[in-house]
C-alpha cells in the first residue's frame, strides 16, 4: 500500500524576476499532479526568506535577480535549507556561470529554452537526487574536462582505487556525499576524503569535472 508521503507532490518554489516567466512556470507545472509550486519570489532576499520559511523540496532559480546573483541565493538558500535541491533555470549558459552554480551546491543548471516535458522530468530527477546538467552545458563541461586536464582519461582513471572508482561511478549517477556515504556503508567525511583523493588524481577540482570524465570513459567501446 503506497503511504501519503510517498504520494505526497514535489514542493516547488519559483525564484525568478520576470512575471510572465513565473506565470508560464505556475502554469505548466500546475497542470501536473506530482509537482506543486508552493511559492514565488523575485530576487535573492525573498528566494531565501521563502525557502526558509516554505522548506520547498525544489527552487527553481534564475541567475540574474535585480539584487544579485542566483549563484548568492544558491548557496544561502542551501545554507538555510540543506535538504532543498536547487535547480538552476536560465538564459545564462557561460562556462564560468555553470562552475560557479555547481561551486556553490546547485544540483542541476538547465536552460530556459527547454521544453515542458523535459523541465518537468528534470524537477522530479532533481528532487529524487540525481543531478542534471543541460545536455548543451554538459558538451562544454566535458571539452573543458579535455583541455583542461593533464593526461589521458584512461590512464587518470586506472589509478584510483576500487572503492575510489566506486564512489565516482555513484556521484556520476548524481548521488550526494550523504547518499553515497549510505550506499557503501561509510561516513561522509569518508566520502569527502575519497572525492578529494579522486579530484586530486583526475587534475580536476570539481564533481561535475570528475563524473564527466567518468562517464566519457565508460561510453567508450
Amino acid at each position: 500500500m503506497t503511504s501519503p508521503a510517498a504520494s505526497a507532490p514535489i514542493r516547488v518554489l519559483l525564484v525568478d524576476d520576470s512575471e510572465v516567466v513565473r506565470m508560464g512556470l505556475r502554469t505548466l507545472l500546475g497542470i501536473e499532479t506530482t509537482l506543486q509550486v508552493v511559492g514565488e519570489a523575485v530576487n535573492v532576499a525573498s528566494g531565501v526568506e521563502a525557502s526558509r520559511r516554505l522548506k520547498p523540496d525544489v527552487v527553481l532559480l534564475d541567475i540574474r535577480l535585480p539584487d544579485g546573483s542566483g549563484i548568492d541565493a544558491c548557496r544561502q538558500i542551501l545554507k538555510a535549507t540543506p535538504d532543498t535541491r536547487v535547480l538552476i533555470l536560465t538564459s545564462v549558459i557561460e562556462e564560468s556561470t555553470v562552475d560557479d552554480a555547481i561551486r556553490a551546491g546547485a544540483h542541476g543548471y538547465v536552460l530556459k529554452e527547454i521544453d515542458g516535458r523535459a523541465l518537468i522530468t528534470a524537477i522530479r530527477d532533481v528532487a529524487g537526487g540525481r543531478s542534471i546538467l543541460d545536455p548543451a552545458i554538459t558538451a562544454r563541461v566535458l571539452q573543458l574536462v579535455k583541455t583542461g586536464s593533464t593526461g589521458s582519461t584512461r590512464d587518470a582513471l586506472a589509478l584510483l582505487s576500487p572503492q575510489e572508482r566506486r564512489v565516482l561511478a555513484l556521484i556520476a549517477e548524481g548521488c550526494t556525499n550523504k547518499e553515497v556515504a549510505a550506499r557503501l556503508g561509510l561516513s561522509e567525511k569518508t566520502v569527502k576524503n575519497y572525492l578529494s583523493t579522486v579530484f586530486e588524481k583526475l587534475h580536476v577540482s570539481r564533481r561535475a569535472e570528475a563524473a564527466a570524465l567518468f562517464a566519457q570513459e565508460n561510453r567508450r567501446p
